[in-house]
């Protein structure tokens, strides 16, 4: 059957050029809009212009079937086949979580405003030249919103403006909360695998075999494939890169904040199980069939207060914990990038207030280690201690990525190594009303993207300057595995002897990752049990 879908798949491909060619004229919408027709595996789907634009979007194509009823909490099943020409001029419904309009510093552009439902799992695309024969280099993005929010229709991902650099660009739903991330013993019983919980993860790769399968019909290369993610979307890359589910699917990934040397923390499968019947117990269900007959709104209010969310440890999609895959040399490899926000740190500890809260953390952090780090990293009074808590965080970031890429670079170096790039990202976005945020959680992708006026903010000449290099960066990384290119600062590649990382802002070019003294307590720390106590970000 995959031999057959494949077969169909290429043979689809062939037939591009009827009507998606660059030079052939568009078929004709029923409101006298321009379409574009692409052959998939499952039926031809009709894209749209962007206005005063060269590239096509092709809004809410199935990659799955609906995850609803008996596939409620199941793997993602094939995309049943349809006849015709399927319009794919609007996006789906978001998959089911909160819908806020804003959450501070996070603005509506940051925000999913759709509707929600279990029938999500749709994906995005962004072509400058919908042919076959274009072999353009592919992005797959991977939103975050820690495992519980987040669609790929977010204004801030809006493929546009970064496909006209010449790529092809792809945004996923994929499933959150507890229906994305639900471990349940009978759930594992089930499993032809034995695992349970994990059917976000499944779906990121369903997904990625769609576009290996389908992409080049829409003028991707499906052999030059980026996945790019970034905080829960990050943490799933690094998932990816680690699988052996995804092997073959993708040739570089880049992760925003969300790896560093001591890894997110993932539960068993046994822990997350227990976690699961304690909220089956609390909402008074007793068995599967039960829990897949509560309507999806219902579970949403009911898992509102429960923490059900992540992936976990399940045996099949993760054979082990990630630091261990990553020690082991397990999984894809590729060539990486990996970087912070100069304020990622305000999501694992809040701004202190006075010397006594910033002695009080440092112990809670550094345990034993906390006299050396308060010599380090002193304050005396309350403007040092808020410096000093920025400055120390911002080390301890910088520092982390780079241990757990020298870490993964010699795991892998028997299999021939990958160079891996990092980053630290400090342009904050101008916002006169709130500059305490700076640099903040995601605020880099409006630059990535080149979505800067997707927001209202009083940009200046540098923030367009920023833009444009950070997109280049990533045109650079997807189409060759090498960011570096003409006209940009150098990026150096991590190695064990030189601890730098590139510093992307209103300054662009290598800097060192803390002082030497800095550097050595670092290293010390994440290599001591202290070490368990730090903060993700």
């Amino acid at each position: 059957m995959q031999l057959r879908t494949f077969a169909i798949a290429a043979l689809a491909a062939s037939l591009v050029p009827l009507l998606v060619s660059c030079n052939a004229a568009p078929s004709s919408a029923a409101k006298g809009a321009p379409q574009y027709v692409v052959p998939t595996a499952s039926g031809r789907v009709s894209g749209e212009l962007v206005p005063h634009t060269k590239v096509v979007v092709f809004k809410g194509i199935p990659y799955a079937a609906p995850p609803v009823g008996k596939l409620r909490w199941r793997a993602p099943q094939p995309v049943h086949p349809w006849k015709g020409i399927r319009p794919a001029h609007h996006f789906s419904d978001s998959c089911m979580q909160e819908t806020p309009n804003q959450i501070l510093p996070w603005t509506p552009a940051f925000m999913t405003h759709r509707h929600v439902s279990e029938n999500c799992l749709y994906l995005n695309v962004w072509t400058p030249r919908a042919a076959a024969s274009a072999n353009l280099p592919v992005i797959v993005f991977i939103h975050g919103g820690a495992f519980t929010s987040g669609a790929g229709s977010i204004r801030i991902y809006n493929g546009t403006h970064l496909a006209q650099t010449g790529m092809v660009i792809v945004t996923i739903n994929y499933r959150v909360g507890i229906f994305g991330f639900f471990a349940y013993p009978q759930l594992t019983a089930e499993s032809p695998h034995h695992g349970s919980g994990d059917y976000g993860l499944m779906d990121q790769i369903a997904a990625l075999r769609w576009v290996k399968r389908n992409i080049r019909a829409f003028g991707g290369n499906p052999n030059r494939v980026t996945i790019w993610g970034q905080s829960a979307g990050a943490m799933s890359v690094e998932a990816l890169t680690l699988s052996p589910l995804a092997k073959g699917l993708f040739e570089q990934a880049q992760a925003d904040s969300g790896i560093g040397i001591r890894g997110f923390p993932m539960p068993s499968l046994k822990a997350a199980e227990a976690k699961g019947e304690k909220f089956a117990q609390r909402i008074g269900a007793h068995s599967l069939k039960q829990l897949r007959a509560i309507p999806a709104a219902k579970l949403l209010a009911d898992v509102r207060n429960s923490n059900q969310v992540g992936p976990n440890v399940d045996g099949w999609v993760l054979p082990a914990s990630l630091r261990k895959l990553t020690a082991d040399g397990s999984g894809s490899h590729v060539p990486l990038v990996a970087g912070w926000n100069a304020n990622d740190w305000f999501l694992g500890e809040r701004p202190v207030s006075s010397v006594k809260a910033y002695r009080i953390l440092a112990r809670r952090f550094y345990g034993k280690m906390t006299g050396e780090f308060l010599r380090l990293y002193p304050a005396s009074t309350v403007a040092q201690a808020k410096a000093m808590q920025k400055l120390s965080s911002e080390d301890r970031d910088r520092v982390s990525t780079y241990l757990w890429a020298v870490l993964r670079d010699k795991s892998h170096s028997a299999g021939g190594t990958q160079p891996i790039y990092t980053y630290y990202f400090d342009r904050a976005i101008p916002w006169p009303q709130h500059p305490e945020y700076g640099a903040f959680h995601s605020s880099e992708l409006p630059y990535f993207f080149r979505n800067l006026k997707e927001m209202e903010r009083p940009w200046q000449t540098v923030d367009f300057r920023v833009s444009d290099e950070a997109a280049a960066y990533l045109k650079n990384f997807a189409s060759t595995g090498n960011p570096n290119g003409a006209g940009l600062p150098h990026w150096p590649r991590v190695t064990s002897g030189t601890p730098s990382t590139l510093q992307l802002g209103a300054r662009t070019g290598a800097m060192p990752l803390a002082s030497p003294a800095r550097l050595a307590f670092w290293k010390k720390y994440f290599a001591s049990p202290e070490s368990v106590h730090a903060p993700i970000f």
